[in-house]
């Protein structure tokens, strides 16, 4: 046996995967910041033109019933890149620049996509926001990225000087960088730069192409926004901002699609688009019918859209109400690369379903978890659980946990805690094991 196949099937071994003859596809991975649910075109806006998103979502299958894993950012990105739930890898709230305000540390023994993905041959790169850590050990390509372009840090306060708090995260790997323009028009470049030099490669590739839009602050540039006030007649000041934000961010979207056309690799390429959480009201998002809103446990704040395309794969027009989550990404993604996740992680792959394959529901509890500081959360935690239609929310530290029949009440408005109690303390006994799992786990740097 030479000496390479030897150190390939021993990384395949450390990875914690076993590779399925297969081909390999590229793998596209969008995930988008404080989407609101009803704030695509596809999804039911009507002051708002997403064209090119609605297209990715018309060309291969739409999720009705997909879940963020959290209603803010950090923990969802972390569940996503592990396929676990965040705080069995110490991201149970944000990671934030600031120490004191700080509820995150993602574990260093946390197996991460693309670790997994490279002894497959998988370059993987990640373009945009990171927000898992500022810590060295925590940086991108020490968690496994062959290439990082992108912000360090967790929201800009500017999306034109790309600062937080007057730190300056842009970074191509390791090294700062100065771009100027629109956050969202330099992400979308050096993510069409990255296709432009992978098509000329032999080798798979993992774009994690991570928008901070359409998050605060909302900062459309001004033609965008002028567009949109002269479309929308009687549309108010704050709506026509975060519409112009995110019809931009589509606009950026279009370009990188076009790019996979352009070159050709679009043919061979899975895609992924999610939004991190719900939209923030405050700010003029839209979450459809839904109760709620980012950072909270209702469904505004943790329902989120979310579609797949891979052209001769999936079939186009497809539309699913399978109840899935951002951590279900990570074993979707590995099955489709032709391997098998070998090592403990909490995700369930719906590739069968992609694949016009018999994939009955996920036969399992969702469980969501959000720690938090400042006044209002003072560091303790909110949670919610979902069984099949019922769900059981505690959407602050400082109120009662509630029981939902989603099938009779999808808006969330009458509490059964009280009347089912049957069903309350059987939900309860299952949320308070799941409470214990996480507490197990650090989520400071010791």
């Amino acid at each position: 046996m030479s000496s390479t196949l030897v150190v390939r099937i021993f990384a395949l071994f450390l990875a914690g995967c076993s590779v399925v003859v297969g081909a390999r596809p590229n793998i596209v991975v969008i995930i988008v910041d404080d989407l609101g649910y009803g704030d695509l075109s596809s999804y039911g806006a009507k002051d708002l033109r997403t064209p090119h998103i609605d297209s990715l979502m018309a060309a291969g299958m739409r999720f009705d019933s997909f879940y963020a894993n959290c209603p803010v950012c950090s923990p969802t990105r972390a569940a996503l890149l592990s396929g676990r739930y965040q705080e069995l890898v110490g991201v149970p709230g944000v990671v934030r620049t600031h120490a004191p305000n700080n509820w995150g540390y993602l574990a260093q023994d946390a197996v991460m996509l693309p670790q997994v993905l490279k002894p497959l041959g998988y370059h993987s790169a990640i373009v945009g926001k990171w927000h898992l850590g500022l810590e060295e050990e925590n940086q991108p390509t020490r968690r496994g990225f062959d290439f990082f372009h992108g912000f360090l840090g967790d929201m800009m306060d500017d999306y034109y000087n790309h600062r937080r708090h007057g730190n300056h995260y842009m970074r191509r790997n390791e090294k700062p960088v100065y771009p100027k323009g629109h956050a969202t028009d330099i992400f979308s470049q050096w993510a069409v730069d990255y296709l432009a030099e992978r098509a000329q490669k032999k080798t798979p590739f993992f774009l994690y192409l991570s928008y901070n839009a359409p998050h605060t602050p909302i900062q459309p540039p001004a033609d965008w926004l002028e567009k949109v006030k002269k479309r929308e007649a009687g549309i108010s000041s704050q709506r026509a901002k975060l519409v112009a934000l995110i019809e931009h961010m589509d606009a950026g979207i279009g370009n990188v699609l076009k790019e996979l056309q352009r070159t050709g690799l679009s043919k061979d390429t899975l895609i992924f688009f999610v939004s991190d959480n719900g939209g923030q009201a405050n700010v003029g998002a839209n979450n459809g019918a839904l109760r709620g809103e980012k950072q909270e446990m209702y469904e505004g704040g943790l329902r989120v859209a979310a579609g797949a395309v891979w052209p001769g794969k999936i079939k186009a027009g497809g539309r699913s109400g399978l109840i899935a989550a951002t951590m279900d990404i990570f074993p979707t993604v590995v099955e489709a690369a032709g391997a098998k996740v070998e090592h403990a992680i909490d995700g369930r792959s719906f590739l069968p379903l992609l694949l016009g394959k018999d994939q009955p529901a996920f036969d399992r509890d969702l469980f969501f978890t959000r720690r938090e500081g400042g006044d209002r959360f003072m560091g303790e935690c909110i949670w919610a659980m979902r069984r099949g239609d019922w769900k059981l929310v505690k959407n602050s530290p400082m109120t009662n946990w509630e029981l939902f029949d989603l099938s009779e009440d999808p808006g969330e408005t009458t509490d059964l805690s009280g009347k089912n109690r049957r069903k309350y303390r059987e939900l309860g006994a299952a949320m308070r094991v799941h409470i214990q799992r996480g507490g197990a786990i650090p989520w400071q740097k010791r």
